[in-house]
């Protein structure tokens, strides 16, 4: 059986600029931020299952006051440290999925965030990153991670990661984006990264002008409730602020 925990980093708006900015639901109104501002969660995911630690995708790279990374302090508050991650799934390298694949301790050296885990990158995507850069990529984020022996790199449509967890290259939101279906025998997990972002996304046909290919992702939204629902999956969804896991 797979245990699940949101790992979130807070909640942000993300406009045209695409800077993540802070937002209290509180105290802050979604209106005075500039137009066309989205809302959304920062939720790296840790799901346990009898054979791995994995965390997936791995947040902005925040730390707290007390120069922890947000993202071990958040793995401690559930029971786990840093070094016992055995696997770190990337669904594709944006700023906001790829922030903390590695970290400058207090030396000022730099350090994977997951000592002990492979990290497993899709090889066209890490590419297509490193040629891109900014705004949407830091390669500054990357480049130190791709020079350990930690990566395992992902190739072809579609593959499978120790006989349980299937990828598949949906390439919708970004040209070289995958998805992930961890199957257990047990418990059907699919990570779906920015092609199945919010549970009411997958309950509405539109396009969004943030896709890569908007068309495409829409259908593929559509392809992943309707097999989805009809298979059990537990959707986890990186940046719903409300409703973090679900099955439709």
């Amino acid at each position: 059986m797979a245990a699940i925990y949101p790992l979130s980093e807070g909640i942000f708006t993300i406009g045209h600029d695409k800077e993540f900015v802070p937002f209290d639901p509180d105290k802050d109104v979604l209106t005075d931020r500039p137009t066309g501002s989205l809302l959304v969660e920062i939720l790296p995911f840790l799901v346990v299952t009898d054979k791995d630690v994995m965390v997936l995708d791995t947040g902005l790279g925040f730390k707290g006051a007390d120069g922890v990374l947000q993202i071990h302090a958040n793995l401690r508050a559930h029971g786990y440290e840093p070094g016992q991650v055995t696997k770190v799934l990337l669904s594709h390298l944006h700023k906001d999925h790829a922030g903390c694949l590695t970290y400058t301790d207090e030396n000022g050296l730099i350090k994977t965030t997951f000592p002990n885990a492979e990290y497993y990158i899709y090889r066209a995507e890490a590419d297509f990153a490193l040629a891109t850069g900014l705004p949407s990529y830091h390669p500054e984020d990357i480049e130190p991670l791709l020079a350990t022996g930690q990566v395992r790199w992902l190739q072809g449509e579609a593959g499978t990661i120790n006989g349980y967890i299937r990828y598949m290259h949906s390439g919708g939101h970004c040209p070289q984006h995958i998805v992930y279906l961890v199957d257990d025998g047990t418990d059907k997990v699919f990570f779906g990264g920015d092609e199945a972002p919010q549970l009411k996304q997958m309950k509405m046909k539109y396009v969004a002008k943030y896709d890569f290919d908007g068309k495409k992702a829409m259908r593929l939204r559509e392809q992943y409730a309707e097999q989805g629902r009809a298979e059990g999956w537990q959707f986890l969804f990186y940046h719903d602020v409300k409703i973090p896991v679900a099955r439709l």
